[in-house]
């Protein structure tokens, strides 16, 4: 239970006081009137004596009371009625309320915090007023009268006279059978004459006269003069009384108070006062009998007049509680006790002590010594006659029947002199005075005689009582026999079915119980008399026993919980809302935030329901908020109640305040983070033929990948436009802001062009929600970025459409448990500061005929595709938490956020905006096939816009053609029948022979020290005027490798005026391009083995080239032709082909390969003297009519762009030490013999069928030739992945790179070549010997002197050697010892000496070769050198 003002000790003495009657003349009540009191009434606030009062007690012991307190109440003849005690009860509670600033106790049990209010003072108003009003019952003698206070007034014509008849009339009601109520403690009730003096206008010696008259009639014990009304009721006094009476006046009978709410006259006559008015104490004024009173009307019955105005609670009989707060108020004009004066306080207390003194407690002493003697007289006698006749008749000692068996004996009435009653009114007497020794063995007695006469309400009553005397005894001699309570309980309960004592005797037990901490037995007995008889009585005991249940030593924080709720659901059945919605709200603590969602949801409706009634509004909208945001597991149905029930509540909230702020609305939820905001206009579809760049858009999924790429783009077309420096302002351009993009700095947007705000919008509930008119919500400062600020900055809000444009979605449909975003528009039109605040929309549910297809209404339609139930404007912030800091150590060690700007931008001055369309752009190539397309570009802003250029990872995929014109071929008119490339007709003659043409790599970009993939973009004038649009021829090239390439175009442009803010824009554009198989091409470069050319000089090569048709013939491709094969180098060039079949045609057909020979000489020198200018020499070699001219665009283009991204991919360098520079240097001139950079162009075409139409396709692949004789391909070869090895531990000896060169780059240091006859014809029979003359020439392909050794002995070579080859001698010197300079040919004349026919290889001379400022001697090996066969016969 909660905690009490009182303690149980103070508690108990104040419910059961001794209990004096009134009786007052009309003259008597009139003085009293004067003041707004009924005489009762005025002594009630002193009706406690102040002293220590001594009586003796049987046995002549003084015996001490403390704080007694008298109850005087003027005499009803007729008992309360049930339903006005019940509309008493209800007034009480609910005109107690926990007071404003009331501090709640903070309970800390486990994990849970509660504030709960640590009194209930309704409680404690409710037990007060039900112990008062207890109807006084003839089981118990707490609540009969003691003694009577006879009162008339000094100003009657014959006082004393009066005091006859009231003294008659008292005694006619006390023994007249008519009247059963009210109840007499004993026959000869102590009778006080009171007389009335009215000092402002009696006369006093008239009253005193009286007075000595009274003394000599009553005794000086037995009556008294009250001086009352010492002033004349003048509100204008300036002396301010004290108001005692008013607290019990409210506490004590609520609805009476009606009565006098129009300040009462002073009645003078019957006829002016209205006789269904109640008075306090229910006396009618009406004079009966000739009697001053009628005793009918009890204070708390119920008037049953006609005229509603009268009737205590209005018609409906429920009286508000906010009626009741008017009374109050209406109340607080009467001041109470207005005529008197604190003198008169003093005479009245003095009076109350008299009364007690001398009046009733020797009355009370005397009345016990009386039951005392008779018990002790009658105990001899009847006790043993009484046990004497049970033994006769029963024969033995009845036992103890258990409480279950006794019979409904309830009924069973005792005489009044019955001895057993006796004992029974001598024990309340003690009890009334404290004596709770003599109580209990009075009470025990009792209940002992009433259980074996099986008396059980007057046993239940005794038991009752024992136990409280029990508890209260002082010293404790006994422990608190909790039993009897139990038993007295269930009896009042189940056997005598009276609700009101069992009511009773559980607010007492419980009070004990929970005194000696017993709390659990005190929640258990509470809510044992919870029943639905009663809901206020239900639902306060289920209330004290949630307290119960969190005041124990380990509190139950949620039987506290699941109780305050029941209590809660018996308070709103008993009308108490605000009791109601308190033990909803306290019982919401513990199952808040704990998973217990549909508990929760419970609370919180019944939570919205009791706030609204109270016309709580907020709480109700903020209850009815909580249901709808905690993601609810209720069913559908439920679900769309509750939202019909917010809003409806909403509705009315808003209703209150129209012009107040919009309020934040739950529903639905919004992924803040998940905002995206887009800068510029929405993509162009596709236009026939026409593509549009792709450049950024919301559709577009963000990959991390994709967008450094795009920065690296960026970055590189920055820096050469900057002369290979990035700026230090720059910032890549972010088009679309995420969670992922960095968001830290205010984003630039341009005036004039459209900002998307996409929100991020989820439905947690199962029905839908329609939201209309949904807008974004602004809030914009104009701001010049040129010079210096406005002179006023203003603030403005969404009401500026000609600052800021805001789009309007009519209707928005989420679908129960859905996600979908809505794209909101904004349209700047001044440069400033904007700053998104949120979204703006009304909130409604459609109704439930209508079907959900999800497609939004088209924007405009008035009445809207869906019927809106019921809806509600409110707004929600869009509020983005930034990135967690993460670099400093102490935002490291705290969690710090940082900013994100992105519903921020700032709006900047005008830009161009370049638009860009790709025409004919195909999605399908061949490997290598060339495309022609053309591409626009349209200035759409009103700006001019200058410096285009192009940037991609793939510059080998494209190009505008070279920087001259003459480069640069005619634009064909339909790309079918035309070729690409720039062609001549040749005549027959030429046709193996190469015709030579030159270039230079930097026409076509590519010179030295530029970024290849930087491209500018040829505009006319270089200037894109506002409106205009360019169209450009762009060559494509399908890439080498088959499969689905993504190029990425990014087209970099600058404002002619420069911008403060943006210094540049970009416009991005993916194309996805297919590839399928067409050619593969192989080639080989070999020495020739004739050494000289036409010229004597030396370095012919041979070329061998491998063409492979490797298309699958899905894509319709019937075959390829081979049209020419060109060679550019800057020292070589292709002569001509050394084809060896007749077939000039070279067709390949499916799965076809073809092989080329192509003889390579070097550059004259003129051809070679301009290197350094990166002059290049073409050379074409035509199997077809007509030349395609290799060093013009499209052609040198690509092929150029292949040569730089082929220079790019990484070299092998060897590490240079300078202990071995002169080896280092020497490997390297080595190495550089073997090299030699020829690149060749296979120029093809390909005949498709394609819906029975041909089409010719053409294209080129580029092999690139770096080393002699090692194979390289068109096609990028596929690395094997190497095979796993074991880990080892060691460390390898030898780091250092081999600096010896390898096999290969040695056998081409020295070319050898043997000169001879195949044959040789020798007539052995006649010359045993056979000599051949052998010229062996040695070419130094270096370019340094080289010194040679050749060495003609035989190696030692294996038998089977011998077997194939013959052997054979040389005669002469064994060794030549030779110096060749740079790339010089030496020849030396040998013999070679035969004694058989046979074939004999003469490839055994070894030569070794080392340059001359070397020490080292490498051999060169001829192992790739072929066998010199030479055929000896005989003659």
């Amino acid at each position: 239970m909660a905690q009490c003002v009182q303690s149980v000790q103070e508690l108990i003495p104040d419910s059961f006081v001794p209990c004096v009657a009134a009786l007052c003349s009309d003259e008597a009540e009139r003085l009293t009137r004067l003041n707004h009191l009924s005489f009762a009434e005025l002594l009630k606030p002193f009706s406690r004596l102040t002293s220590e009062v001594h009586m003796r007690d049987p046995n002549n012991q003084l015996h001490v009371i403390k704080n007694l307190k008298i109850a005087v109440s003027n005499i009803v003849t007729q008992p309360p009625q049930p339903g006005a005690i019940r509309k008493l009860l209800n007034d009480v509670v609910s005109g107690s309320q926990p007071a404003e600033g009331l501090v709640a106790n903070v309970i800390t049990a486990g994990d849970y915090d509660l504030n709960i209010s640590a009194t209930t003072p309704w409680f404690e108003s409710y037990r007060e007023t039900f112990l008062q009003s207890m109807p006084a019952s003839d089981h118990e003698f707490l609540n009969h009268y003691l003694a009577c206070m006879l009162v008339a007034s000094s100003s009657e014509a014959e006082p004393v006279e009066q005091f006859s008849k009231l003294s008659q009339e008292q005694h006619r009601i006390q023994h007249n059978s008519d009247y059963s109520y009210p109840k007499w403690f004993i026959p000869n009730t102590l009778k006080y004459y009171v007389l009335l003096h009215d000092v402002s206008a009696g006369d006093e010696q008239r009253a005193e006269s009286i007075y000595e008259e009274m003394k000599q009639k009553y005794g000086t014990q037995g009556c008294y003069l009250l001086k009352i009304n010492s002033r004349t009721s003048n509100r204008a006094s300036d002396e301010q009384i004290p108001d005692p009476w008013s607290q019990y006046l409210q506490k004590n009978s609520i609805q009476n108070q009606e009565s006098y709410e129009d300040g009462p006259c002073p009645i003078t006559s019957n006829k002016n006062c209205d006789n269904n008015l109640l008075s306090l104490d229910g006396l009618d004024n009406e004079v009966k009998d000739g009697l001053p009173n009628n005793f009918r009307a009890h204070p708390l019955q119920l008037d049953q007049s006609s005229d509603p105005s009268n009737s205590v609670d209005g018609p409906d009989n429920v009286r508000s509680v906010s009626s009741l707060h008017e009374t109050k108020k209406g109340n607080t004009g009467i001041i109470h006790g207005a005529c008197l004066t604190l003198t008169d306080h003093d005479r009245i207390r003095q009076f109350i002590q008299e009364f007690t003194f001398r009046g009733l407690l020797p009355h009370i002493e005397k009345t016990i010594r009386q039951l005392n003697d008779q018990l002790i007289s009658r105990k001899g006698l009847s006790r043993s006659l009484f046990s004497a006749t049970k033994k006769w008749f029963s024969g033995s000692k009845v036992p103890e029947k258990s409480i279950n068996e006794l019979k409904n004996t309830s009924g069973l009435l005792y005489p009044p002199e019955a001895p057993e009653l006796q004992i029974r009114k001598m024990a309340d007497l003690c009890f009334l005075v404290q004596h709770y020794d003599l109580a209990y063995n009075c009470y025990h007695t009792a209940k002992k005689d009433f259980l074996n006469d099986q008396a059980m309400l007057y046993a239940a009553g005794a038991l009752e009582m024992a136990a409280v005397s029990a508890f209260l005894q002082p010293g404790a001699p006994r422990p608190y026999p909790a039993h009897y309570m139990d038993t007295a309980i269930q009896t009042y309960r189940d056997i005598c079915k009276n609700m009101v004592l069992a009511e009773r005797c559980v607010l007492l037990s419980a009070e004990l119980l929970k005194s000696q901490s017993k709390y659990s037995e005190a929640a258990a007995l509470l809510i044992r008399l919870t029943s639905e008889d009663s809901d206020l009585r239900s639902a306060l005991l289920l209330e004290q026993a949630a307290h119960c249940f969190i005041n124990m030593k380990s509190p139950m924080v949620r039987k506290y919980a699941f109780h305050m709720i029941l209590a809660g659901h018996r308070f709103s059945k008993a009308g108490q809302k605000k009791h109601a919605l308190r033990c909803y709200c306290q019982a919401m603590q513990v199952y808040k935030g704990k998973g217990w969602s549909l508990a929760e949801d419970h609370i919180n409706f019944t939570i919205g329901r009791q706030s609204y009634t109270l016309r709580q509004l907020d709480n109700a909208v903020s209850a009815f908020r909580h249901i709808l945001i905690n993601e609810s597991k209720q069913s559908a149905v439920q679900q769309g109640a509750f939202l019909r029930e917010y809003l409806y509540v909403y509705k009315n909230v808003s209703q209150l305040s129209p012009d107040g702020p919009l309020p934040q609305l739950p529903l639905p939820y919004i992924n803040s983070s998940a905002t995206r905001v887009f800068f510029g206009h929405d993509r162009r579809p596709a236009d026939g033929e026409k593509q549009a760049a792709t450049h950024v858009s919301l559709d577009q999924e963000y990959d991390s990948e994709s967008s450094q790429q795009w920065r690296e783009l960026e970055e590189q077309v920055v820096s050469v436009v900057n002369k290979g420096v990035i700026p230090s302002s720059f910032h890549p351009t972010q088009y679309c802001l995420n969670s992922y993009s960095d968001n830290s700095r205010f984003p630039l947007a341009v005036v004039e062009e459209p900002i998307t705000v996409e929100v991020a919008f989820r439905n947690p509930l199962k029905v839908p929600l329609l939201l209309t008119d949904l807008s974004l919500l602004w809030k914009f400062q104009p701001k010049d970025f040129s010079g210096k600020d406005d002179e006023e900055v203003k603030q403005l809000v969404t009401s500026e459409p000609e600052m800021i444009g805001t789009e309007v979605i009519s209707e928005f449909l989420v679908n129960g448990e859905e996600s979908k975003v809505a794209r909101l528009k904004l349209f700047p039109h001044h440069v400033g500061e904007l700053h998104i605040l949120g979204v703006v929309y009304n909130l409604g549910t459609i109704q439930a005929s209508v079907t959900v297809d999800g497609i939004g209404a088209l924007p405009g339609c008035h009445t809207g595709k869906y019927s809106l139930s019921m809806s509600v404007r409110g707004k929600q912030d869009l509020e983005i938490q930034g990135p967690r800091l993460n670099n400093t150590k102490e935002e490291k060690t705290s969690v710090k956020y940082g900013p994100d700007r992105r519903l921020d931008p700032i709006i900047t001055e005008e830009m161009p905006l370049l638009e860009v369309f790709f025409i004919h752009f195909p999605t399908g190539l061949l490997c290598g096939e060339i495309r022609k397309a053309y591409v626009e570009f349209v200035n759409v802003s009103k700006c001019p816009l200058t410096g285009l250029k192009v940037v991609s990872k793939r510059p080998e995929f494209f190009t505008f053609g070279g920087n001259t014109a003459v480069l640069t071929p005619l634009s064909p008119s339909a790309s079918e029948n035309c070729s690409a490339y720039k062609t001549v007709v040749t005549d027959a003659t030429s046709v193996c022979t190469a015709l030579i043409s030159s270039a230079s790599s930097v026409d076509f970009g590519i010179g030295t020290g530029s970024q290849p993939e930087v491209i500018p973009v040829p505009l006319p004038d270089t200037i894109l005027l506002p409106g205009a649009s360019v169209q450009l021829p762009m060559w494509l090239r399908g890439p080498d490798e088959e499969g689905v390439h993504e190029i990425n175009f990014l087209f970099y442009y600058e404002s002619v005026k420069k911008q403060p803010k943006i210094r540049h824009r970009i416009l991005r554009h993916t194309a996805i391009i297919c590839t399928s198989r067409s050619l593969n091409v192989r080639a080989t470069v070999c020495r020739s083995n004739s050494l000289e050319n036409e010229k004597g000089r030396g370095g012919n090569m041979l070329v061998f080239v491998d063409v492979e048709n490797t298309n699958t013939s899905e894509a319709g491709v019937k075959e390829f032709h081979v049209v020419q094969v060109s060679s550019s180098s800057k020292h070589w060039k292709l002569q001509k082909s050394i084809n060896l079949s007749e077939n000039k045609d070279a067709k390949l057909a499916s799965r076809e390969k073809g092989k080329f020979c192509f003889k390579a000489v070097r550059c004259e020198e003129k051809e070679v003297a301009t290197q350094s200018s990166e002059k290049y020499t073409f050379a074409d070699i035509i199997f077809g009519n007509e030349q395609i001219i290799s060093s013009a665009s499209p052609c040198a283009d690509f092929f150029y762009r292949s040569l730089s991204s082929e220079l790019k991919k990484p070299q092998a360098h060897l590490p240079v030490h300078t202990e071995k520079q002169s080896t280092e240097d020497a490997v390297k001139l080595i190495q550089k013999c073997g090299e030699v950079d020829l690149n060749i162009v296979i120029l093809w075409k390909a005949y498709v069928v394609e819906d029975s139409k041909q089409l010719i396709l053409e294209g080129q692949h580029h092999v690139i030739l770096r080393t002699i004789g090692k194979e390289a391909f068109s096609y990028p070869q596929k690395q094997e992945p190497p095979e796993m090895e074991l880990l080892k531990f060691f460390r390898p000896e030898n780091t250092t790179i081999s600096s010896r060169p390898s096999v290969e780059q040695l056998s081409s240091l020295i070319k050898t070549s043997l000169h001879y006859p195949e044959s040789f014809n020798h007539p052995f029979h006649q010359k045993s010997l056979c000599l051949v003359p052998v010229t062996l020439l040695l070419s130094n392909c270096s370019k340094a002197d080289v010194d040679v050794i050749v060495d003609l002995r035989h190696k030692t070579t294996s038998s089977e050697a011998l077997e194939i080859h013959g052997s054979f001698t040389w005669l002469g010197q064994t060794q030549y010892k030779l110096q060749l300079k740079s790339q010089e040919i030496h020849s030396l004349q040998l013999k070679a000496c035969f004694v058989h026919t046979g074939v004999y290889n003469l490839g055994t001379p070894r030569v070794f070769a080392k340059l001359s400022d070397q020490v080292t001697v490498f051999e060169t090996s001829q192992q790739n050198s072929m066998p010199a066969l030479i055929i000896i016969n005989n003659m």
